[in-house]
């Protein structure tokens, strides 16, 4: 649960970032299809990630019969809810100027210019939270575990087991995420009305 000492805080963090204008607004708002249409194959990517993930037909008809895609779903689903959050930005003419810690900024501007403003629910910004630093300690464990793994032989001792539930666990997550990014997605476009 997103606690409301963090929500003041990117709201602040918002302030700043409007006053150094790394966030700024203007009346402009041509990318919101750009976004909408980013939001809506990452959350594709990810549905189409999950569905092979789960059918083993279809991963042996591909020639893939050990195809797991279950991190690249959290991430498609992560994305997914990032361009509907860029998507809202810049339907009300909102801009990020600034190539760092660009998902930091856009979750202070949402929480800014939509948690506090009433459109948009706690529990949506709390699965956009979630999502994004899901993703992030899942890519950072699978990189730092890709990295042990070339230098080390401990892979295959593990055993089956380990693998086993790995996978399960990460099914779960993969799942969780696609759930948030279709509910997040589904809302964005009911305040966007399309």
């Amino acid at each position: 649960m997103l606690e409301d000492k963090k929500l003041e805080e990117a709201r602040n963090n918002a302030i700043k970032d409007i006053n150094s204008e790394k966030i700024i607004k203007t009346k402009d708002s041509k990318y919101v299809d750009f976004f909408l249409k980013n939001a809506k194959d990452s959350l594709d990517s990810a549905k189409i990630l999950l569905d092979i993930s789960l059918n083993e037909k279809t991963k042996n008809s591909l020639g893939m019969p050990d195809f797991n895609g279950f991190l690249w779903v959290i991430n498609s689903s992560y994305y997914s809810m990032f361009y509907m959050a860029r998507t809202l930005l810049e339907s009300i003419g909102v801009k990020i100027k600034t190539e760092e810690s660009m998902h930091f900024l856009v979750f202070n501007a949402l929480v800014y210019y939509f948690y506090s403003t009433g459109k948009l629910e706690r529990h949506f910004i709390e699965d956009f939270e979630n999502a994004q630093e899901e993703s992030a300690q899942i890519l950072g464990k699978e990189k730092a575990r890709e990295i042990i793994s070339d230098y080390s032989s401990e892979r295959e001792k593990r055993g089956k087991f380990t693998y086993e539930t790995g996978e399960i666990a990460m099914k779960g997550k993969a799942e969780t995420s696609l759930s948030r990014a279709k509910r997040f997605y589904e809302e964005a476009r009911k305040i966007l009305g399309k």
